[in-house]
């Protein structure tokens, strides 16, 4: 009769360390990719008056900078406020562009901010790192004209050769030059730190992240213009002065939501490059945005990729856009409920000079998606 004998291996001690060291490792790889300078818009930021200049504490208490970025947070602290507000401007307008759309725009917390959808890059990714760039070169440009920052001033900008001979070129304008070029070197930063082997797919995010990044602070710098105010007895407009300014932010989301309508498909090519999957369209140029993942599907809810799915969202029962219930709701059905709604009615101007209205309340029928 044959004995078997059955060897039982035992892991020692020094295995479960080793083993619990790497899961930690690469947990807080997946933390640290997660986080993003774009949190600085969800955390107030107290102001640089609060430490003594080239001191840490503000740069090491604020959460998702990368190492250049947080160096340069040590060299322009009083920046940093406005930072955050630019932020925050892009992501308020990034969920008013896509209000009726099946993704919103929503933020999910405080510090990867729009969540695992941003590690995707799709159209919706594109557009977000562009209207954030945006914002922050809208933010610091404005800052500088209103004497926030101790590094810049009013603009400086060559007088326009289509001005009149008649018309002064000064007043203090938005210093756009020094917005974009301070947002390229903050917000880039991240990207550029990074080492990723040419023609790999993390290379290829990378290259797609700076595209969008630049397509965003493009927008601000082209749609600057210049604006003008009179001078003169009773009004004459004798004499006018011109500066620089920017253009409302509404306007900067309008464009950029129009280049990601025609983003361009991506893919990275022989020579470590993004190529365009469909070469019968045009080349992208520094102003359009680009994108090199499908975009995944925004019906369901679905914590792999992110995507909160349309269920409770409100839609338009008579429309026939992505705002309208078959479309945003995928086919589902919607259900329908009765609430009140509340709006100034009944304006009269009074002499002078103020607006009066009553409130009136009126039952109106909602729909939401099952």
């Amino acid at each position: 009769m044959e004995t078997r004998t059955t060897r039982r291996r035992w892991s020692s001690p020094g295995q479960h360390l080793l083993l619990a060291v790497c899961l930690i490792a690469c947990n807080s790889k997946l933390l640290v990719d997660a986080n993003s300078w774009l949190s600085l818009a969800m955390n107030p930021i107290q102001r640089p008056e609060m430490y003594i200049i080239g001191a840490q504490p503000l740069c090491s208490q604020l959460a998702g900078l990368s190492q250049g970025q947080r160096k340069l947070c040590q060299l322009y602290q009083d920046h940093m406020v406005f930072i955050g507000e630019g932020a925050k401007t892009g992501i308020k307008e990034c969920q008013y562009q896509f209000r009726q759309r099946r993704w919103n725009c929503s933020t999910v917390d405080n510090t990867s901010v729009f969540g695992r959808v941003m590690q995707i890059g799709s159209r919706e990714t594109a557009f977000t790192y562009a209207i954030s760039a945006a914002g922050v070169v809208n933010a610091v440009s404005r800052a500088c004209r209103e004497g926030e920052l101790s590094t810049c001033g009013c603009s400086r900008a060559a007088r326009p050769r289509d001005l009149p001979r008649d018309w002064l070129w000064g007043g203090c304008g938005d210093n756009v030059n020094y917005g974009y070029r301070f947002a390229r070197e903050f917000v880039d930063a991240r990207e550029r730190e990074k080492n990723y082997p040419r023609g790999s797919p993390e290379h290829a995010r990378t290259l797609m992240n700076l595209q969008n990044n630049e397509a965003g602070r493009q927008s601000v710098y082209n749609l600057a213009n210049v604006a003008c105010k009179c001078h003169g007895v009773s009004g004459s407009c004798s004499l006018k002065t011109c500066w620089l300014q920017l253009a409302d932010f509404r306007r900067v989301g309008e464009f950029l939501k129009e280049k990601y309508d025609s983003a361009a498909a991506m893919r990275v090519g022989r020579k470590g490059k993004l190529e365009q999957v469909d070469k019968r369209f045009n080349v992208p140029t520094p102003e359009d945005l680009v994108y090199i993942d499908q975009s995944p599907d925004y019906c369901l809810k679905n914590e792999t990729t992110g995507s909160m799915g349309t269920q409770g969202r409100l839609c338009n029962k008579t429309s026939e856009g992505m705002d309208g219930c078959e479309l945003m709701c995928c086919g589902r059905g919607y259900d329908q409920f009765k609430t009140y709604k509340h709006e100034r009615c009944h304006c009269k101007f009074h002499w002078c000079c103020y607006v009066k209205c009553k409130r009136c309340t009126s039952l109106v029928d909602q729909f939401v998606c099952k």
